[in-house]
This record gives structure tokens, sequence and C-alpha cells, in this order.
């Protein structure tokens, strides 16, 4: 079976989130080549399937309010999300936190609107894949 994972965004902005092992996760992002992100991070298959679970019943939501969905609610939250709407689609503000430690350099970035309809599929076969 393949390893649970997702990936947002295209050539010039992106963010992914990989199982590796166990609980090892590998978080990384890319800027147009220019700033880049990549770290392991420590996270349970139910806190990766509870963002994935989280995120679609937003997605799947009938209004157009904007949200923010964290990886895991604690101080060692690697990833967090937040989703602007904009018409089908859903644009993404990406904060990445390495070890979840505030003491590092957090990596913000934008990315550019993805089909409301690919969305879902994308983190409906993350949910199932981290069941």
């Amino acid at each position: 079976m393949e390893r649970p994972w997702i990936r947002l965004g295209g050539d010039n902005a992106w963010v992914e989130l990989a199982h590796s092992a166990g609980d090892d996760w590998r978080v990384t992002a890319d800027w147009c080549s220019s700033l880049r992100a990549d770290f392991t991070a420590c996270l349970t298959m139910a806190e990766v399937s509870g963002f994935a679970a989280t995120m679609l019943s937003h997605l799947n939501m009938a209004s157009s309010n904007r949200f923010s969905v964290a990886v895991t609610p604690g101080r060692n939250n690697p990833l967090t999300l937040g989703a602007e709407p904009v018409g089908e689609a859903f644009a993404f503000f990406a904060r990445l936190t390495p070890n979840g430690d505030d003491q590092v350099c957090h990596m913000q970035m934008d990315i550019n609107p993805i089909d409301a309809t690919e969305l879902r599929g994308m983190f409906e076969r993350l949910h199932a894949s981290a069941l």
C-alpha cells in the first residue's frame, strides 16, 4: 500500500506532507526554487487523519468562509493551512514550523487557488490512507 501523502500547489509554490515510517513525516515546501523547507515531524496517523477529516469538513461546507486548520493542536504543530475561497477554488496560506520550535525561522507562503473538487479528492485520499 502506498504511504499517506498530500501535495498542494503547483510549479512555483507547493507544500507536501508525506509519511516516512512510524510516526515520522516529512514536511517539505518550495517557493519559486528560492526558498525551501524540508524537515521531519513526529505525527501519529490519528493526527494526520484528523487533520484531513477537518479539512474535508470545511471543504464540504456550502459557505464560502475562510478557515484555518493545524495538523495537530499541540505546540509541536509543523504545518497550518489557512484557506481563502476564490470562486470554486481555495487559495492557501501555509505556515511551517520546523520541530514546532518558537526559536527557529517559520516559513510562510501563499499557494495559488486549487479547485475545490480536486482538493476534496486529495484530502479524501489522505484521510483514507492515514486511517
